[in-house]
């Protein structure tokens, strides 16, 4: 069995084309989305309306898989950090300090859900399957990073070709697609500021929401004796993080931390 983990971002849309192209040896592409409530809308639109047809029109699959509980049910990653019995926040929030918290969405609404699908159709210890994730030459510090599960064997075609982010705009323009947007949860603490401020002109409704997600985040913890976190480096609210006016628009932006399991944000 040989899968694409499917981010609905740059590089893992790469390998998709390549796999049309029959650049690589993969067919099947697992598209773990973390709720239609969390992903942003923009990655949604790009796989359902650009990249699901594509890749049928090439004989590719992919397959949207969502988190499922023990009862049966589905859950979105919202809809665990609305829950009221939830003591432990599961995205990266930030400290007073700016540091990142502990981060379990990755494992939880991505990794574990492959993972269940991939035994579900067969993959074992003694028969892995092989799992490409879409990490290019220029972001390699994020390769191996992850503990690799005994029904897996992880794969690095964008690695193996020597390809970075650039050859992968390209290899998508020149298949006809759109380029598309970086993936992640709209209310990622590793956004950057630059995407925050986006996302405040921009895309109010989801800056709204966000702006709830950290209240809902800081009574809950509150209720528990607890410090406050937020959803950016600073330290502060964030509506006062990012003003609808921020003098320094524009300006240079490091703290570009995408998930470095390579799962998300690819």
């Amino acid at each position: 069995m040989r899968v694409i983990s499917y981010g609905g971002g740059v590089q893992s849309t790469a390998l998709l084309v390549l796999a049309a192209q029959r650049g690589i040896d993969f067919s099947t592409f697992l598209f773990a989305n973390v709720g239609d409530d969390s992903e942003h809308p923009a990655t949604l639109a790009y796989v359902r309306e650009i990249a699901i047809p594509y890749a049928e029109r090439a004989g590719l699959h992919i397959y949207e898989l969502k988190r499922r509980r023990r009862d049966g049910a589905t859950e979105t990653l919202m809809q665990r950090l609305n829950r009221p019995d939830t003591r432990s926040i599961p995205i990266p929030v930030r400290m007073a300090n700016g540091a990142p918290g502990r981060r379990n969405c990755t494992a939880d609404f991505k990794i574990k859900v492959v993972g269940r699908w991939l035994r579900e159709h067969g993959a074992t210890a003694k028969a892995p399957a092989a799992v490409g994730i879409g990490i290019s030459l220029d972001e390699i510090h994020r390769a191996n990073r992850r503990r690799r599960e005994a029904h897996e064997v992880i794969e690095y075609p964008l690695l193996d070709l020597g390809l970075r982010r650039d050859d992968c705009e390209r290899i998508i323009t020149e298949a006809g697609l759109p380029v598309p947007p970086k993936s992640s949860c709209f209310f990622c603490p590793f956004r950057t500021v630059d995407a925050w401020r986006h996302q405040r002109r921009h895309e109010p409704e989801l800056f709204a929401q966000s702006v709830r997600l950290e209240e809902t985040i800081n009574h809950r913890r509150a209720a528990l004796g607890r410090d406050d976190v937020y959803l950016t480096r600073y330290g502060i609210p964030l509506t006062q993080a990012i003003p609808d006016e921020s003098p320094g628009e524009g300006e240079a932006d490091e703290d570009d931390g995408a998930c470095d399991s390579g799962w998300c944000m690819t």
